[in-house]
């Protein structure tokens, strides 16, 4: 069973910095792009970034360029969203995501809030 584990939200100040991480286990993820996405209330799930674990090719939202860095640790079956910069806009519920031909896989989000 895939399980993805998010970790490091909390409170930051705007112009300041956190790393999400996300911990992916239940089987190899190879195959698999792993990405971050986020949500605020009454609006939809919004794109952030995404790498392709076995690449590690990324790509980001032209929103997120120069401020936000997605990587992988293949030892650790972990993905990380280094975010710099942040602002009041940046706050919201923020998902890892593993999708693949065999599947499409959420974790249960952690919150950001960036005060301004």
């Amino acid at each position: 069973q895939v399980q993805l584990v998010e970790s490091g939200g909390g409170l930051v100040q705007a112009g300041g910095s956190l790393r999400l991480s996300c911990a992916a286990s239940g089987r190899t993820f190879s195959r698999y792009t792993m990405g971050w996405f986020r949500q605020t209330p009454g609006k939809e799930r919004e794109f952030v970034a995404a790498i392709t674990w076995s690449t590690g090719t990324t790509n980001y939202a032209d929103s997120m360029k120069g401020r936000f860095t997605i990587s992988r640790d293949n030892a650790k079956n972990t993905v990380y969203l280094q975010m710099s910069s942040l602002k009041p806009e940046d706050t919201a519920v923020y998902y890892c995501n593993a999708r693949s031909s065999l599947g499409n896989y959420w974790g249960q989000g952690t919150q950001v809030t960036v005060s301004s």
